[in-house]
């Protein structure tokens, strides 16, 4: 079979190899769709803070199910998953109380571990999830991210009927906006420097887009939430401009979930988090009830992901998705590849 290895940044070699066995308790997927996310991209320039070389990328993605491992009785051949991609102990503190997702020993699939970008994989049975037959493989790809909002929303103390200032319009943003209304928050303002990616995520329900290249932010919270700007921050960039603008534009008392992924370490300006008390909240990953959730939204269309998808490439074009991807940043969201 292939397999597709990033053996040093900005370098993919393709291989073949034999098909993986499932061992006991696990499944092999013959896989069909992967995501490119930002930490793929960060990690294919060498800039990832967590990943290292070499690699097979691939944590979103979705498939069917090819073999059983002994012991597994919860799925046939056959049946269409996604896969929730994090490796526990199981043994440390917080395995043990029910945050698994933090766990102290986590590995991620497709990140310090083998992932999905290869024809098959087999993986503990516990991390495949099946999908409904009305989500197709792509849009079972886009399960992960989707769940990465799901997660951060939960984070919040309130989400009903309150207003909302999202950070960055790219695919995490995008996503964690549209859980955002469909949990019934009641508005969303959404920032980005790139037009393409703001009108998506007008197009996927934002109530207000800004440019902050070209808008003043400060004045348009303003105008468009009232002198109490939103009830909460959503920070999904990561960089040290985002995340000071979120402090600085904070209503005292409220709160910022930090959901973006920070390449170099920030300067942030902690005496306006003390002279304001702000909270401050990070957001990592997902747990299994996300996933449901997720899956829950886009079986009952309170999301749309269509919008996202920018473009598909084959297994073997893995090097041209990433330079498809360089060549149009101000024009790409969701790159999907089809094994």
């Amino acid at each position: 079979m292939i397999q597709v290895i990033l053996t040093k940044p900005k370098n993919i070699v393709i291989k073949e190899i034999e098909k993986p066995r499932p061992g006991p308790g696990e499944v092999l997927i013959k896989v069909k769709r992967i995501g490119i996310c930002g930490s793929d991209i960060h990690a294919y320039y060498g800039e990832h803070p967590f990943i290292g070389y070499p690699i097979v990328q691939g944590h979103e993605f979705s498939g069917k199910i090819a073999e059983l491992g002994d012991g597994v009785s919860n799925f046939k051949i056959g049946d269409k998953v996604t896969v929730m991609p994090q490796l526990t102990c199981g043994e440390c503190y917080q395995c043990l109380h029910d945050d698994y997702h933090i766990c102290d020993n986590l590995k991620v699939i497709g990140c310090q571990v083998n992932g999905g970008a290869q024809e098959y994989i087999s993986i503990p049975a516990e991390l495949a999830i099946k999908l409904p037959e009305n989500i197709d493989y792509n849009l079972g790809a886009m399960v992960e991210p989707l769940a990465v909002g799901v997660h951060a929303a939960r984070k919040l103390s309130k989400v009903e009927n309150r207003k909302f200032l999202v950070l960055g319009a790219g695919p995490i943003g995008n996503l964690t906006s549209q859980v955002l209304k469909a949990l019934g928050a009641d508005s969303i303002m959404i920032t980005d420097i790139c037009d393409f990616r703001l009108n998506i995520a007008q197009e996927c329900g934002a109530d207000y887009i800004v440019n902050v290249k070209k808008q003043d932010l400060e004045m348009e919270i303003k105008e468009k939430f009232g002198e109490a700007k939103a009830d909460s921050i959503i920070e999904c960039v990561g960089s040290e401009d985002t995340i000071n603008q979120a402090i600085s534009l904070a209503r005292k008392g409220s709160e910022i979930i930090v959901v973006g992924v920070f390449r170099n370490k920030p300067v942030v300006n902690f005496g306006l988090v003390q002279d304001r008390e702000l909270k401050i909240q990070g957001s990592l990953m997902y747990k299994k009830i996300d996933y449901d959730i997720a899956i829950d939204f886009i079986q009952s269309k309170k999301v749309k992901l269509e919008p996202l998808i920018t473009a598909h490439f084959s297994l073997k074009e893995y090097a041209e998705a990433y330079r498809f991807i360089e060549n149009n940043k101000e024009r790409t969201m969701k790159v999907l590849i089809d094994v």
